[in-house]
């Protein structure tokens, strides 16, 4: 690991693209988020890799098992390990803190990779539009010009800059004209794609904007990665394996009701042991559950999504029968999910399971899974603050292709 290509993960979220870099052999100098309970998951993960590495996981499964406390399991790494976790807010204020935090962790070693993308809300088009103002004054809009700050600072060889597809339309096309600008004045070449996470294992359509910088180089070009053929099914072959739940049930240690398939094993999903965690389904009222299992009876066996307008009068709650029909969404069982959102946190109206014999939304582990993380992967605070981090995440086997190519491009120069 001391060879190892060093790289700070700013606006690290739950660590879904940091999790892609390390598996691939990079080693992470500090994370950055200004979520307390996204920090505390950051830190119960780096534990894990540290387990891992020193052939001492049975201490992780015990933490998993409730066997012993989180402080048992944090005091179980050396501390710089949770000290490379900083829970802060990225801002003229704290900025300078922070740079502070990443030095000492840093050792007078060099960075050679900065990643990470700015909260996206200010860019999705859905955000835009729930906000009056359509995010024009956000001041997330110019975060951006932090990532600059640490580029200019640190000067990686390479920076992966991840963000919604929305930030080609937010202002017009302004801010992603004013981050390339940027980049090349720090003297960073670029190039960018869209990547659709099903391209790269992931059972979800999700599509991300990615930019890869390289300092010095006149004339860049995005790496190639490498496409997966994936014909894998949601509920065939992501969902098979986990217990059966009901509205509000709670499995906080679910074994595995199927032996491994094909795609758990190859994507590492279920990764050597017997049982997962947080299997955990929402609490449902009756009208819900009503709608559900007509949205559910109307996709699976017709095919057709429910249109708000079409439900009996005796459950439409809202007067606006013309707008946001699509308020109740199954999860697709014969294709991919559509993409996870941050919104899932709120409620699980989006994001239904697709069985009458089960008549709920997803549950914590089920949204993991969606977004590819593997079975062993814990996300700290409670139900609530883990679906959010989960929909914000980047899937990690998309992070793990891009951190593939950027592997090569390490190990050609």
């Amino acid at each position: 690991m001391n060879s190892s290509p060093r790289y700070i993960d700013l606006f690290a979220g739950a660590g879904g693209l940091s999790e892609g870099f390390i598996k691939e052999g990079f080693r992470p100098v500090v994370h950055v988020e200004m979520n307390k309970e996204a920090c505390f998951t950051l830190k119960t993960r780096l534990a894990f890799h540290h387990l891992r590495e020193t052939k001492k996981l049975n201490q992780y499964y015990s933490y998993l098992k409730g066997e012993i406390s989180r402080d048992e399991l944090w005091n179980s790494v050396p501390p710089s390990l949770m000290n490379s976790v900083i829970n802060d807010e990225i801002s003229k204020k704290t900025i300078g803190k922070i740079f502070a935090g990443i030095d000492e962790q840093l050792d007078s070693k060099r960075v050679d990779l900065i990643i990470g993308g700015p909260p996206c809300q200010a860019y999705s088009t859905v955000g835009r539009g729930r906000d009056p103002k359509g995010m024009k004054w956000d001041k997330r809009n110019f975060l951006f010009r932090y990532y600059g700050e640490f580029l200019k600072r640190y000067t990686p060889k390479y920076f992966v800059f991840e963000n919604v597809l929305g930030l080609f339309t937010a202002g017009n096309k302004k801010y992603f004209k004013q981050m390339l600008r940027l980049f090349a004045e720090l003297g960073y070449a670029t190039d960018y794609k869209i990547l659709n996470a099903e391209d790269y294992g992931v059972l979800q359509k999700r599509r991300r904007v990615i930019i890869i910088g390289h300092k010095g180089q006149i004339d860049f070009k995005f790496p190639e990665l490498d496409i997966k053929l994936n014909s894998w099914q949601t509920k065939k072959d992501l969902f098979f394996d986990l217990p059966k739940l009901q509205p509000g049930q709670e499995m906080s240690i679910a074994k595995y009701v199927h032996p491994i398939n094909a795609y758990l094993r190859e994507t590492e999903t279920r990764n050597g042991i017997d049982f997962t965690t947080q299997h955990t389904a929402r609490i449902h009222n009756e009208r819900d559950l009503a709608i559900y299992s007509i949205a559910i009876d109307k996709w699976v066996n017709e095919g057709k999504r429910l249109q708000y307008s079409d439900l009996p009068k005796r459950l439409q709650s809202h007067k606006n029968i013309t707008g946001f029909l699509d308020r109740y969404k199954v999860v697709d069982p014969n294709g991919y999910s559509h993409t996870v959102v941050a919104h899932i946190a709120k409620d699980g109206h989006h994001y239904i399971y697709p069985d009458l014999k089960q008549v709920r939304s997803i549950s914590v582990r089920e949204a993991a899974r969606i977004q590819s993380f593997p079975d062993d992967y814990f996300f700290e605070g409670g139900r609530t603050p883990a679906f959010k981090q989960i929909g914000n995440a980047v899937p990690p086997l998309m992070a793990g292709k891009i951190a593939e190519s950027i592997k090569k491009l390490f190990l050609n120069c």
